[in-house]
């Protein structure tokens, strides 16, 4: 846990804000000080997550966009430099996966989800940093990837090929902006409690009476208050030399089965 006012001064943008690890995320990132615009589909989610923000004295607004068109993300970036003067951090949390068998997979399946995961990504990422260029000043921004991109997901080959995609994206930026400050880093959560994708993906596969958290060397779920804190670390400055990184946190699962 950081110290309060770390991002004291500073506006963050969270996609996929309005739940889970996103909202986790643009809490602890208003808990410590900055100005937090979440972004997202659902209005209503967005909403929760404001008013739970602004409960607590910290200062956030929502903007309900679809990280799929790039025109609706350029307007909420200009939006919110409108509003706010500046943007100092992204972070990319918007995500969209389910389980089917690659050779069952639709076109429009696959599409809607390397739409979200890595062309939203994409779009987010290229407009904040371009406003960062523009503007000659630091940032840091951060992608939520997945432990699929680097072990492969059978069943969710759209995914994982979304968020190697997203890694290797990671890394490319992380050289090439590196020169004006931006700092560009993946942070791969396992399997955590409480999210869309828990249910989704893990309820399913993990057989009736299963204990999920059996193959995890550390015998537990992580919470999406451990990833805050990580993700928080990562944007600030006390990460000020760490860029093009990526920081696995699944409580080992991705060791194997011990």
């Amino acid at each position: 846990m950081l110290p309060a006012g770390t991002f004291e001064g500073r506006v963050a943008m969270v996609t996929g804000g309005g739940s889970g690890i996103g909202r986790a995320i643009a809490a602890e990132l208003a808990r410590l000080g900055a100005t937090v615009v979440v972004l997202g589909r659902t209005a209503a989610k967005l909403d929760e997550t404001v008013a739970a923000i602004r409960a607590g004295g910290g200062r956030a607004h929502a903007c309900a966009v679809d990280v799929r068109d790039r025109d609706a993300v350029a307007r909420a970036v200009g939006l919110v430099v409108a509003e706010h003067g500046r943007v100092d951090h992204l972070v990319n949390s918007a995500a969209g996966n389910f389980r089917v068998a690659p050779e069952d997979m639709s076109p429009n399946a696959w599409d809607a989800v390397v739409q979200i995961v890595l062309h939203g990504t994409w779009h987010c990422t290229q407009l904040v940093g371009q406003h960062l260029i523009a503007r000659d000043s630091p940032g840091s921004i951060l992608n939520l990837g997945s432990t699929m991109a680097s072990r492969g997901g059978p069943d969710t080959v759209h995914s994982a090929s979304a968020k190697a995609g997203v890694a290797t994206m990671t890394r490319s930026l992380a050289a090439a902006w590196g020169p004006h400050g931006i700092r560009i880093n993946v942070l791969v959560p396992g399997t955590t409690d409480g999210t869309a994708g828990m249910q989704a993906l893990h309820a399913s596969s993990t057989g009736e009476g299963r204990d999920p958290a059996a193959a995890i060397p550390l015998r537990r779920l992580g919470t999406t208050e451990e990833v805050a804190h990580a993700a928080t670390f990562l944007l600030s400055d006390y990460a000020s030399y760490v860029t093009g990184a990526s920081l696995t946190m699944d409580g080992g699962r991705s060791l194997g089965q011990l």
